[in-house]
């Protein structure tokens, strides 16, 4: 399940994100994050993770350093 995540995070990196632009407000960016949280926390926990990062990354949300716990 962890392998799929991280495939379909990369698969947006590299397909929709130079599309779409780099808007994140964080770093490491919410793609990166993902990737990370996954290979840190596994599938459940990290996907939890980027959830909750995804939903915090708005216009009107936080900015700045935000690293995987």
């Amino acid at each position: 399940m962890s392998r799929l995540l991280i495939l379909l995070f990369q698969l947006y990196r590299y397909t929709l994100r130079p599309i779409l632009g780099a808007n994140c407000r964080y770093t490491p960016s919410c793609s990166q994050y993902a990737i990370e949280a996954v290979r840190r926390h596994g599938a459940y926990r990290g996907g939890w993770l980027t959830i909750r990062r995804l939903c915090r990354c708005h216009p009107w949300g936080g900015h700045g350093h935000d690293p995987v716990p």
